[in-house]
């Protein structure tokens, strides 16, 4: 099964791509994000390095148990070919409360049917008070999709 748009990319392809992933990721399903890699996905996210989709499941679901009421916005940085890179932002807090804003890039490589075959992320986090979020959107309980109308990434300073 493809998972369109497919490479190469053009910049409304490669877009799109980028906020598919970013709804994905904000479903916080394991399962689903899973399913936008190849069957031998190589990652590498930060220190960790991990192959393959089960890993990946259990890479996210071990993820989101730490990072609560996670939210992430992702922005197209530049793209060629089968090849797609990322900025982003997500705040997240930890179990005793405290909030932090995480930034990153993302190297993405994928296969002709779509399906991811590499992501290279590199991410730092930076304490932030709670008063000092940006990434608000109201949580719809089906996959809390970011709102069409809130600020991307540059709007925001980010």
């Amino acid at each position: 099964m493809s998972r369109p748009p497919l490479p190469p990319f053009d910049a409304a392809g490669a877009a799109r791509k980028v906020r598919l992933a970013e709804d994905a990721w904000n479903s916080r399903d394991p399962a689903r994000v899973a399913l936008a890699y190849s069957a031998d996905s190589e990652w590498r996210n930060r220190s960790t390095f991990l192959s393959g989709q089960s890993a990946i499941v259990d890479f996210l679901t071990d993820k989101w148990r730490r990072e609560r009421d996670y939210r992430l916005v992702k922005g197209l940085w530049a793209f060629s070919g089968n090849r797609i890179a990322v900025r982003f932002a997500y705040e997240w807090h930890d179990a005793e409360g405290r909030w932090w804003r995480s930034y990153g890039n993302e190297n993405w490589e994928f296969c002709e049917d779509g399906t991811m075959r590499r992501r290279i992320a590199s991410i730092n986090d930076v304490a932030i008070a709670a008063a000092d979020r940006l990434l608000l959107w109201p949580r719809d309980g089906r996959g809390d999709r970011r709102p069409d109308d809130h600020p991307e990434l540059e709007d925001l300073g980010l």
